[in-house]
């Protein structure tokens, strides 16, 4: 399945909620969501009672698109996190959340995560001292993620660090914005996780 590369807002006011897809200025009033708070289409603005498939469709889609995860990997995590100990739908998004880009992007060397993904498939981070340019490398407690020496002078990565600065990294990540390093020191708790989703009815959806 191809990545989609339409306009990210129309993804926003589709779930009719911020995921966030274009980093600061989600936060500002050029949110198109702020503007614009229905469905895009022509028949956006038509109010319809949402069936219960249609709210469990709608957290599925809220999820993957958050993290800019395709269909197949998507349900992959789901497949993963049911046969794990614990709760089906905190273990999928403790999945999600351990993925490098959104690592690198929530320890504050990105503005977004679509940029987090291009920068890791650039090559500019190593995992515990290797190489790693697969966004969808699963990071476990220990691991410790740092952009490359040779990347590290350079204008972007400074100037990067530094917009980012005033972000709140979450407790499981030990992030070092001086050393441009990030240690992962434990699994995120589901107050943690700041994904806005109901995941009990991403269960509900892939349990049919």
């Amino acid at each position: 399945m191809a990545r989609y590369t339409g306009p990210a807002c129309k993804l926003c006011r589709r779930e009719g909620k911020k995921l966030f897809l274009k980093g600061d200025r989600c936060y500002t009033g050029k949110c198109a969501l702020e503007r614009r708070s229905y469905a895009p289409g022509q028949h956006g603005q038509n109010r319809k009672k949402t069936s219960e498939y249609g709210l469990q469709l709608r957290a599925k889609q809220s999820a993957r698109r958050y993290y800019g995860v395709s269909e197949g990997q998507f349900h992959k995590y789901f497949l993963m996190a049911e046969r794990k100990e614990g709760v089906t739908g905190t273990n999928l998004l403790q999945l999600c959340e351990s993925r490098l880009d959104n690592i690198v992007y929530t320890a504050g060397f990105a503005s977004s995560r679509a940029q987090a993904r291009q920068l890791v498939n650039h090559a500019h981070f190593t995992v515990n001292g290797s190489k790693v340019d697969i966004p969808s490398y699963l990071v476990k407690v220990g691991d410790v993620i740092a952009v490359k020496d040779t990347s590290k002078s350079t204008d972007e990565f400074k100037t990067l660090v530094e917009s980012n600065a005033s972000r709140t990294v979450p407790k499981w990540i030990d992030a070092d914005s001086a050393a441009m390093t990030a240690k992962v020191v434990a699994v995120p708790e589901r107050e943690e996780i700041a994904t806005p989703v109901e995941e009990h009815l991403i269960v509900e959806f892939y349990s049919k």
